[in-house]
């Protein structure tokens, strides 16, 4: 297990998604607010080096916003 405690790995969560056009995004300025198509209860994806790895739930603790997992995915068939 000791050779891949160096290892990188970028963790990123999806909240949501929504489409806007490129004219509006380039209008957008400090402290716009881009809705999304995901309401606060909704589960968020959490992506390993851009795949998806588990589904959670976003919480607040002390302050900190965090996730907490929920459930992990299945792999691809390419990663088994």
């Amino acid at each position: 297990m000791a050779s891949i405690d160096g290892v990188a790995c970028d963790i990123s969560v999806v909240l949501g998604s929504t489409a806007v056009p490129v004219h509006q995004l380039l209008r957008m300025g400090r402290g716009a607010i881009i809705e999304l198509d995901a309401t606060e209860e909704d589960e968020v994806t959490i992506l390993a080096n851009n795949m998806p790895v588990a589904k959670g739930t976003v919480t607040v603790n002390a302050g900190r916003i965090a996730v907490s997992v929920s459930r992990l995915l299945p792999r691809p068939p390419t990663l088994r």
